[in-house]
């Protein structure tokens, strides 16, 4: 049953990528060796290379390799389950053209048509990378962070306060109370709830206005 997030252990982000399952039941070159036909309508063929094939009424097809622990099942829809030698399974779904990967450890990576890759890990922590290369990391403690192409971070906490990280050294915290800008420069803005803002300089020089955008108090010298 999938898990569609709309939004992640040893193994890397390269090992975790798999292609779809894909092979045909036996080239012309993979000569039969025998041929058993059972009652209930399966036909099983063993091929000279070892491989064997069961084949079943309703179309499905079971592929074990000549190592007895490699084992594709293609079934009549169009999925396609691999089970490989150290117990991936790699699952593919037809129709979503979507690929769902489980590895030993528990980790679970899940391959959508738009490019949309998610990974589960056995802690609960998940990882989307979207389309357009945004990562975002669901953690167990109910955080979350997002990391966009341009160099952009956000965190969200528990409480839903969040912080932004940008590119050219800002940085905004944005709470209940407040939303709150951090310059390069050392200059401090901060816009409350009730829309008053609030800029401090680095100089030590404050300035605060209202709602309106009128000056309430300056002391610059």
């Amino acid at each position: 049953k999938l898990i569609l997030l709309l939004l992640f252990q040893d193994t890397s982000p390269d090992e975790a990528l798999v292609s779809v399952p894909s092979g045909p039941a036996h080239t012309d070159s993979e000569e039969i060796q025998s041929e058993i036909a059972y009652p209930d309508g399966r036909v099983e063929k063993v091929l000279k290379n070892g491989c064997h094939l069961i084949f079943l009424p309703n179309g499905t097809w079971k592929k074990v390799g000549s190592d007895g622990k490699t084992v594709t099942i293609t079934f009549f829809n169009g999925d396609v389950k691999q089970i490989m030698p150290d117990q991936t399974v790699i699952y593919y779904y037809a129709d979503a053209k979507t690929t769902h990967t489980t590895y030993p450890d528990g980790l679970e990576v899940l391959q959508f048509s738009n490019g949309q890759i998610e990974k589960h890990y056995p802690d609960g922590k998940k990882e989307i990378t979207f389309p357009d290369q945004t990562i975002k990391s669901l953690f167990t403690d109910g955080q979350e962070e997002s990391i966009f192409p341009d160099g952009t971070i956000v965190r969200i906490q528990r409480d839903g306060s969040k912080t932004i990280e940008f590119n050219n050294g800002q940085r905004e915290l944005h709470t209940a109370q407040f939303k709150r800008r951090e310059y390069p420069d050392g200059t401090v803005k901060t816009v409350y709830s009730n829309g008053h803002q609030e800029t401090k300089y680095v100089s030590g020089r404050i300035r605060v206005k209202d709602k309106d955008g009128n000056i309430l108090m300056d002391t610059k010298l």
